[in-house]
């Protein structure tokens, strides 16, 4: 929520601090930067320390400097881009570390459901950003007051948490009784392990050019919409002096709301069906909603000259298929990756998608956005042409996001069973001590670890 409320009220904020596109996408770029690099730092502490005090910790932090924001003067806005990068620090905390626990909760079916549920706070809070961004601007007649929102949510938050959560021990309700609690490796064999499982690599690559999509869609969907209103003649244009229109803001909050809550729980509910009868069900139907969504999202972009209706149609179908994947990713992953590695998987998942996805897609869009305008008659109509030409990028990258998730129904199997024999205690990996034998091994003798012979 509190991500998106920038959005809901960028034209204010370009306005204020009298910036151009390239600039506004920066806000964006900064927060995901920072929430990017701080993610391995929080993944190495939740796989190791009390994951409930550093998300509220975390929470916190965020909540006073998010506040602290809506304080910052019209002169000084590489002081928002520095509020909004310590932003990342909150974000870090709780999005590496809250699905761990979760599964550390539930197993199985219920595992997915749960997660669904966790999820929807991605395209519901997202929604509530723009809706409470656009709305509080109107009553309080000033968008500052839009960013004091969210941060007396993190208070509430940070109590509950406090609270109401308990810690689970790591791993516990997917072992036997028997088998010994799993201990934590060095951060360095994490990495190792992570880098030789595909299907974390390919489904992170995947969820990428998700994060892409979204994030480019996320900042500049009701720009792009109030913009073609503009062009239509349906609304005046934002000039120097004047408040933006919100209308944009406010319906693209509630689609976005609505697209999340029908796309995850159908994602989900599709996922647990088709398991029964196909084990590769998962990374099937995230791609089938990556490429399913492409064409839509490309269908709303080309038809905003002509019909704003056909559009939100379009992006109403679009970003329902586009959700379809958020609670799945994560279901992959905790089910591929074995618990002690898990938090450290998240945080890594989340620098690879950020760092190729929304960390630079908001900046990019606009740069783009701006090449194309100098290069044409300054005018309405360029303005929403060059932001228009540059959005279809997201079409092309959703197909790719598609392709590697085809490639992650591949190797889903043999990696899912090979964690579920290691929090069994029946598989264990080689370490720097383990006493060797010599065997037979295509027909001359090879050193192997004592523990893979008995196995």
């Amino acid at each position: 929520m509190d991500r998106f409320t920038v959005a809901g009220v960028l034209p204010d904020i370009e306005q204020f601090f009298d910036i151009g596109d390239s600039s506004s996408g920066l806000i964006q770029t900064v927060f995901i930067s920072s929430y990017m690099v701080l993610a391995p730092v929080f993944g190495y502490l939740g796989d190791r320390y009390n994951r409930k005090y550093l998300m509220c910790g975390g929470i916190a932090f965020w909540s006073l400097v998010t506040l602290g924001s809506s304080f910052i003067p019209r002169e000084r806005f590489w002081l928002l881009l520095l509020t909004r990068g310590l932003v990342g620090v909150g974000e870090a905390s709780y999005s590496t570390i809250a699905p761990t626990l979760i599964a550390d909760l539930f197993v199985a079916d219920q595992r997915s459901r749960m997660l669904s549920v966790f999820y929807f706070a991605i395209p519901v809070g997202s929604g509530l950003g723009y809706i409470a961004g656009s709305k509080v601007k109107d009553v309080a007649g000033d968008w500052h007051w839009a960013l004091r929102v969210t941060p007396g949510l993190g208070v509430v938050a940070v109590l509950l948490l406090f609270l109401v959560v308990r810690e689970p021990p790591r791993g516990a309700v997917e072992r036997h009784l028997d088998s010994p609690p799993l201990s934590p490796t060095s951060w360095w064999a994490d990495l190792r392990a992570l880098a030789r499982n595909p299907s974390f690599i390919l489904s992170s690559l995947g969820f990428t050019a998700v994060a892409f999509v979204t994030g480019s869609l996320a900042l500049w969907a009701p720009a792009f919409l109030l913009r073609s209103r503009v062009v239509l003649g349906e609304t005046p244009p934002c000039l120097p002096g004047d408040s933006c229109s919100s209308s944009d803001s406010l319906i693209f909050g509630l689609i976005t709301c609505l697209t999340g809550v029908l796309g995850v729980g159908l994602g989900v509910e599709i996922s647990r069906r088709l398991r029964r009868s196909n084990p590769r069900a998962d990374p099937l139907v995230c791609a089938a909603g990556l490429l399913g969504s492409a064409p839509f999202l490309f269908l709303s972009l080309a038809c905003a000259r002509g019909s704003i209706v056909a559009t939100y149609i379009f992006i109403f179908i679009g970003e329902t298929l586009l959700s379809m994947n958020w609670a799945i990713v994560a279901d992959i992953l905790l089910y591929v990756v074995i618990p002690t590695r898990r938090s450290t998987a998240e945080a890594f998942q989340i620098v690879l998608s950020h760092l190729l996805g929304d960390a630079g897609s908001p900046y990019l869009i606009g740069l783009i956005s701006d090449r194309l305008r100098r290069s044409w008659p300054p005018s309405f109509l360029s303005e929403f042409r060059a932001l228009q030409f540059s959005l279809m990028l997201c079409a092309f990258i959703g197909a790719l996001g598609g392709a590697a998730f085809l490639g992650t129904a591949i190797f889903i199997e043999g990696d899912r069973r090979r964690a579920q024999l290691h929090v069994q205690g029946l598989l264990r990996e080689a370490g720097p001590t383990d006493d060797r034998i010599v065997v037979p091994q295509r027909g001359r003798s090879t050193r192997v670890p004592v523990s893979s012979v008995l196995i």
